[in-house]
């Protein structure tokens, strides 16, 4: 089972990922909303749509922008919608 780590704290894990582009999107209700924050950066893929971040902390460490999702995903990219991605340090074992 897909499963995301961070200093030693699981944020994430479930068999209904979606891998798009070697990401493992989690779904939103398979995160632990204790490790995350919202951030203020977005980003703009031009066939997946508008991003928005998390920072993850875990014991007072904190990991800017550490985790993406799309909330209004391009009809493209409509199966992660509503999905949670990872990446600047985080461990996804698939």
């Amino acid at each position: 089972m897909p499963k995301a780590t961070w200093n030693g704290a699981v944020l994430a894990e479930s068999e209904q990922c979606v891998v798009v582009e070697g990401n493992q999107y989690f779904p939103m209700d398979s995160i632990h909303t204790e490790y995350f924050q919202p951030s203020t950066t977005h980003t703009t893929c031009p066939w997946k749509g508008t991003a928005s971040y998390y920072n993850v902390v875990v014991d007072g460490k904190v990991n800017t922008d550490a985790a993406w999702y799309y909330p209004q995903a391009k009809d493209a990219a409509k199966q992660i919608e509503g999905h949670v991605a990872f990446w600047r340090g985080v461990t996804v074992d698939a």
